[in-house]
């Protein structure tokens, strides 16, 4: 060997060498050993206080932020490095949130609670643009600890002059001065964690208020990851999902996320209210999910080893009576709910713990009536509810109410065995905000024909399979449908039940008068999303002009001009209810279904073709053509064939 190669093979040597000392394990063992703990939630809805819970038949409480804080110092002491995160909806759900705007209890109290990262979920915007503005404005001027809020597909759309609504401006400079960010990285432990916070689509569907939109999910997350690992060089990427996970695949959940985007390690899975006691584990992504209104802490431990994170545990701890309440969180809780007692309840002359009525039995759990497709006694107590309010809110000038619509997407909890208070009726019913500013959806009341009416019944029939919040109930329409028939023609009856008891038949072309909230007439777009522009719903006037303001045709009482709001709709109904013991009672009637909505499930021919609407006619009609055609071509081809056969040719 010369000289010239000595020299090479000397220099390769001392610089492996020099590799060697330097760092000493291969690149991809760099950081084996790191550890992280991951402490989360999502969908908390302003339950700052235990939740009522049915289980086995009797009724407990669980969550409360105090509980949730005992817990959240109890995973610390074993790890004191542990991220704490929140995957958004952390507001909207209970009289705390008659406060998001002026006092920003949620994210003052996340903030005193140790969290380092949240995202907003949908109902972060109900109180519309200006609300969430004035909300994040509240937050600083407090002068708390703050958590860090991420959101990486929001877009700002302007006007065709290129500039933003007023409202819009405000938003955007609230989310500029609170520091909102599409991402953070937070090193803990020697790691550097990446995070991000997105919005699901059909969590942005959902946030019809909103005013602001948001770009895919997917394509917004490729791009942030690319950063984070690129630029930022994270060690760990969490993503903040308000996406959800579909078990039906009706909608592209995080599953779909985890599948579609590498680089991913850990998704906080929100929106769906999905417990998962095992985690979802999709390629390399380790999906958590932990339920809602602060039922649980979702705990996830990693390691780190030569090929990258590893699941060491994971557990969600239940947040129940067994956990005690943090005396300095509780302190605060309570204040806010005096602030609560002074700002709202005050207005309506009611309190907060004030025993509206007593009930002698259960109503059945959110969560059932979403997941079962029938009639339910709390939908129509609701629904009852609002024809009561209306009724006694126009007093002599009261114009007759032939229905009333309460979607299960708007009731928000339930009433157990036992005592009913003021905050337990705002809490069924506690979506949104009114034209007057003041928290709570109003009625409205509008207009729709004969053919309209039984177009709801149609939609809760066939549009709710696809979309569980479009299921109805429906006070003073009784209605049956099969499962099995023909979408868009599952209804096989339809009728009006009047106050007296009596049936009387629907006129497709007459005016109905129609009472809902302010929230499911702006959703009356998704009957012609969902059935394809099949079906068709346009509320009118009482002259039989279509509706483009709900907001001029909100209910106010007589007498004080207010807004009638669904949740004191419902409050109001259960007072009126006869007295035992000098406590209003709800009625034997609310513990037994009547008929309402009668699921016909027969397979038999004539049960799956009786009563055929234009829809299914026109279907019939193209299958019966088809199948003409089909025959006849067969017919001409056998024809053809007949007489291109040969002649048998014969000798003598």
């Amino acid at each position: 060997m010369n000289s010239k190669y000595r020299a090479v093979t000397f220099i390769i040597l001392l610089s492996f060498i020099f590799t060697l000392l330097v760092d000493p394990k291969p690149a991809s063992a760099q950081g084996a050993g790191k550890s992280m703990t991951v402490l989360f939630t999502h969908d908390l809805h302003d339950h700052l206080l235990p939740v009522k819970d049915l289980q086995n038949g009797s009724v407990t409480n669980s969550g409360g932020f105090a509980r949730l804080q005992s817990a959240i110092l109890d995973e610390k002491k074993r790890n004191p490095d542990a991220l704490l995160v929140d995957a958004g909806d952390f507001s909207m759900g209970t009289p705390f949130q008659t406060i998001f705007q002026s006092d920003a209890p949620e994210l003052r109290l996340m903030g005193a609670m140790g969290y380092d990262a949240v995202t907003f979920g949908n109902h972060e915007y109900d109180y519309r643009a200006m609300g969430l503005a004035e909300s994040l404005t509240a937050a600083l001027k407090s002068g708390d600890r703050l958590p860090q809020v991420m959101q990486s597909n929001v877009v700002f759309p302007v006007d065709d002059n290129g500039e933003l609504s007023p409202s819009l401006a405000a938003l955007k400079k609230a989310y500029e001065d609170f520091g909102v960010k599409e991402y953070t990285v937070i090193e803990r432990n020697g790691v550097r964690v990446g995070i991000f916070g997105l919005m699901g689509e059909d969590a942005a569907y959902k946030a019809p208020m909103s005013e602001v939109e948001f770009d895919s999910p997917v394509e917004s997350a490729r791009r942030i990851v690319d950063v984070l690992k690129n630029k930022e060089r994270a060690d760990l990427i969490i993503c903040l999902s308000h996406t959800g996970t579909w078990g039906d695949g009706k909608e592209p959940g995080d599953d779909v996320l985890a599948k579609e985007v590498s680089g991913i390690d850990v998704i906080i899975s929100g929106h769906t209210h999905t417990v998962y006691s095992e985690p979802l584990v999709v390629g390399d992504t380790i999906i958590g999910s932990a339920g809602d209104s602060c039922r649980y802490l979702g705990v996830i431990e990693l390691s780190q080893d030569a090929e990258g994170w590893r699941l060491k545990d994971y557990r969600l701890r239940r947040i129940d009576e067994q956990l005690p309440e943090d005396e300095r969180i509780q302190g605060l809780v309570n204040g806010y709910k005096e602030l609560v007692q002074q700002k709202y309840f005050d207005r309506f002359g009611l309190e907060f713990d004030q025993v509206l009525a007593v009930s002698p039995f259960n109503f059945r759990p959110q969560g059932e009536i979403s997941d079962s497709h029938g009639e339910d006694t709390l939908g129509n107590l609701i629904s009852d509810a609002y024809i009561y309010a209306v009724k006694q809110a126009e007093g002599k000038d009261y114009i007759p109410v032939d229905a009333a619509i309460v979607p299960v997407g708007t009731i928000r909890g339930s009433f157990y065995k036992g005592e009913i208070t003021a905050a337990d009726a705002f809490s069924v019913s506690s979506l949104g905000i009114g034209a007057d500013g003041i928290p709570g959806y109003p009625l409205i009341s509008v207009y729709l024909t004969g053919k309209e009416l039984k177009t709801a019944c149609e939609v809760d029939a066939s549009v709710a399979p696809m979309m569980d919040v479009a299921q109805l109930f429906i006070s003073g329409v009784n209605f049956t449908f099969n499962p099995n028939r023909l979408i868009f023609n599952k209804v096989t009856d339809a009728y009006l039940m009047r106050p007296d008891g009596s049936r009387e038949e629907i006129e497709d072309e007459k005016l109905y008068r129609v009472v809902a909230g302010l929230y499911s007439a702006q959703m009356l777009s998704i009957v012609g999303d969902k059935s394809f522009g099949l079906l068709s719903i346009v509320p009118k006037t009482a002259e039989g002009i279509p509706v483009t303001d709900f907001e001029q045709h909100i209910i106010k009482d007589a007498a004080s001009g207010e807004e009638v709001k669904e949740w004191l709709a419902i409050a109001r109904y259960l007072q009126s209810f006869d007295r035992v013991g000098g406590v209003p009672q709800i009625p034997p009637y609310y513990n037994s279904t009547h008929g309402r909505k009668v699921v016909d499930s027969s397979r038999s021919i004539a049960a799956l073709v009786k009563n055929p609407n234009g829809i299914a006619l026109a279907v019939y009609a193209v299958v019966t053509i088809v199948i003409v055609l089909i025959a006849m071509t067969v017919i001409w081809i056998a024809k053809r064939k007949k007489k291109a056969k040969p002649g048998i040719k014969g000798g003598i």
